[in-house]
This record gives C-alpha cells, structure tokens and sequence, in this order.
C-alpha cells in the first residue's frame, strides 16, 4: 500500500511539472505570435491593409498569416479595424441651413456662432431670423463658459514662491527681503546677503563676494550692464527686468527709452516674469511712459502678473473688485494675496468682517494661512539683516513692484 501510495505521488508530481512545462510553452508561444504580429504588420504597406478591412488577421503558430471573416476566440491574437479607404477620409457633407442644399459650394458661415452655413449671402440674410435667437443664445453660453474656464486660470492657488538657493527658505514677496544677483542670474535672501562668508574650511571669506558663485559684485555700473546684458542673452527674466526699469528711469548710464523698456518687459512677462506683467499694469493704472491710463488694459496685465504668482497684483485686482461691489470676488483676491504674505489683504479682509461683507470664518482662514506664510520665511539671519538697515525688510507691506 505505501508503494501504491508513493507511485501516484510520483505520478501527481511528474504530471504538475507536465503542465507548468506546456504552460510556459504556451505562453512563450504566445509572445512569439504577438512579435511575429508586430513585424509582419510593420512591414506590410498602406495598399495591403486596406484589403483587410472587414477581415480579421490572426497569426498562425507556424507564423503564417491568415485571414478569417469571423472573429476569432478570445485566446487568440487578432487586430480589426484596417485605416480607412483613401476616398473616405473626409465624410463631412455641407448643408445650407436655409435651402437644404448639399455639396462643396455651401462654404458661407455664419460670422458670430460659425455653427451654420449657407451656400451664399443671399439664404444666410433669409435665415438670419430664424437663426438670430440660436445664435444668440450659443454666444451667451460660449460667454459664460469662457468667463468659466479664465475664473478657474484666476482664483487657481498660485505655487509659492522659490526657495532661497543659500538657507533653503522661501523668498518673501517684497523686493526688500531679496536680491539678484548679476554675476550668476540667482535671486538670494537678504539673510544670505547680509551674512558672513566662509569658505569650505570655516574660514571667513574677505571681502564682499556673491554668497552663491563667490564672484566679486560690479565694480561700477558699466560692468553691471555688460553683465545683465549677457544674462540677456540665456533669457533670464529677472536681468530683463531690471534693463527695463534702467531703460523706464535712464539710470546706470542707460538712455530713457520708454518703448525699449515696455519691450523688455513684455518680453519678460511672456517668459513668465510676474514682475513684469505688474509693472506694465501700473504703467496702465497711472498713465505714464507715453501711454494714457487705461483700466482695461491695467487689469489684464495685472490679472496676468497675479495668475504668475504676484502678491502685489493681486492685492490691486483685489481692491478693484471691491470697488465694484464685487465682495465675493475681492475677498477671493485678498485670500491669496494674504497666503502670498500681503499683510494689507489681510486686513481688508479683517474690514470686510466688520462691515458685515464675509464672515469670521473667512477672517479666520486668511489669518492662519498669513501665519503659516510668516512661519514658512521667518529666520534669525532674515531678523538680523532686517534690523540692520530698513532697506532689508522682508516682512511688510510693499509699495508695488516697478514703476509706481
């Protein structure tokens, strides 16, 4: 019995190893079908798969091709669908909305919706009012869900500011709190500038040097012009910047040259430079540099600057809607603008609370995330440069960025 009983374990155990070998043989069988598909398929020309279609390619497992007019089982490869046919490719057929006709000569559209055509001026003035209330209605909705999709761009939380390169904190909003640097292209902390320097060693560095690259500052104002005009050239937005409020001023030896300087701006702010985009909303807001005040145009530009993270403009976007009755919008304004640190927003949003324009609730969330922006750049080093020299603030309110 115990002989019997050991002789079907063998039996049992030959027939499992039996199986797992088909079982891999299977599938290596399997993969090979699926290459052998994959080459046959990118080998074969456009002319060949348009014969196909309305058939089904399956790959045989000597890897032949074979063609069937049924589907094959779900275990087997199978590819359906060949292009289409070169004279099918464009099925689009053009009606006249007023007199029915078809064909290539109904090319009239409707110049406000662009949703119906005609086939000449002639129908489209017969059908304009029919027409007129669908298309009036579709320009309302194609109104609303625009002003949608640039509201949702807006109030979108814009991401934090960058990191000081030296201390690893976040960089504080205000011009005073930061610096660039011309040598490297590198915005550092007023902390990091104001620091000693040491070297790898712990000696202290003598002399004033950049914190990040170690080069010596420019000598005089010809140097710092060569330099920012080679940053131009790797696009840094920062140094066409600053060319711009050297041109806006003619400082650093530089001639006034209001149309070089909105040209440099311009072209910072299309790279990104929040800024830029600021500033030229003020151009507009005040009506300097040979352009009239324009409110429309200062709040795209501001609107632009705000979406690339400007405190400064959002704050004004802010008290333009409040000045509108807009309360809801402007208090969605002064929220971020409180995250971004303006302590100005905050207390807008403290004076909506007591007017009875928001609620507490409001209040108290712009409180905690001006409290958590404190927390994220504060610093003993930030502290010392501060108390050092005025000109060194990072916490505060800021009088606006550019020209003002």
């Amino acid at each position: 019995m115990r002989d019997s009983a050991a002789s079907a374990d063998r039996k049992m155990s030959t027939s499992c190893e039996q199986k797992n070998e088909h079982s891999k043989e299977d599938s290596a069988l399997d993969t090979s079908r699926i290459d052998a598909a994959s080459d046959i398929l990118s080998r074969l020309s456009f002319d060949s798969l348009r014969r196909l279609e309305g058939k089904w390619l399956d790959i045989s497992k000597d890897g032949e091709l074979i063609f069937k007019d049924s589907p094959p089982k779900e275990d087997e490869l199978f590819f359906k669908d060949s292009p289409p046919k070169e004279d099918c490719q464009n099925t689009t057929i053009s009606i006249c909305a007023n007199c029915g006709k078809e064909g290539s000569e109904v090319t009239n559209t409707c110049n406000k919706c662009n949703l119906v055509m005609y086939c000449n001026a002639v129908c489209k003035k017969k059908h304009r009012h029919k027409h007129k209330k669908d298309c009036e209605e579709h320009l309302r909705r194609a109104a609303e869900r625009a002003a949608e999709l640039h509201d949702e761009k807006l109030f979108k939380q814009p991401p934090p500011t960058e990191d000081c390169p030296i201390c690893f904190l976040q960089l504080p909003y205000i011009g005073t709190g930061i610096v660039y640097m011309d040598c490297c292209g590198k915005i550092i902390c007023r902390g990091c500038s104001y620091a000693p320097l040491y070297d790898n060693q712990g000696n202290k560095v003598a002399g004033k040097k950049c914190p990040y690259c170690r080069t010596p500052p420019s000598s005089n104002v010809e140097e710092r012009i060569k330099r920012l005009e080679k940053r131009l050239d790797l696009n840094d937005t920062q140094a066409m910047y600053h060319m711009g409020c050297y041109y806006a001023k003619g400082l650093n030896g530089l001639p006034q040259n209001n149309s070089k300087a909105l040209e440099l701006w311009h072209r910072a702010g299309e790279l990104g430079c929040s800024k830029a985009h600021s500033t030229i909303g003020n151009v507009y807001n005040i009506g300097m540099m040979g352009r009239e005040v324009n409110e429309q145009n200062a709040t795209h530009y501001w609107e632009l600057a705000a979406i690339n993270g400007s405190v400064i403009a959002r704050f004004n976007l802010g008290c333009i809607e409040f000045q509108a009755g807009n309360h809801d919008r402007a208090l969605k304004h002064f929220t971020i603008a409180a995250r971004g640190g303006n302590p100005d927003a905050l207390e807008n949003i403290k004076g909506m609370y007591m007017d009875g324009n928001t609620t507490k609730d409001d209040y108290t969330k712009a409180l905690r995330s001006y409290q958590a922006y404190l927390n994220e750049i504060k610093s003993d080093q930030r502290d010392k440069a501060a108390a050092f020299c005025d000109d060194f603030k990072y916490i505060g309110s800021a009088n606006g960025e550019g020209l003002v």
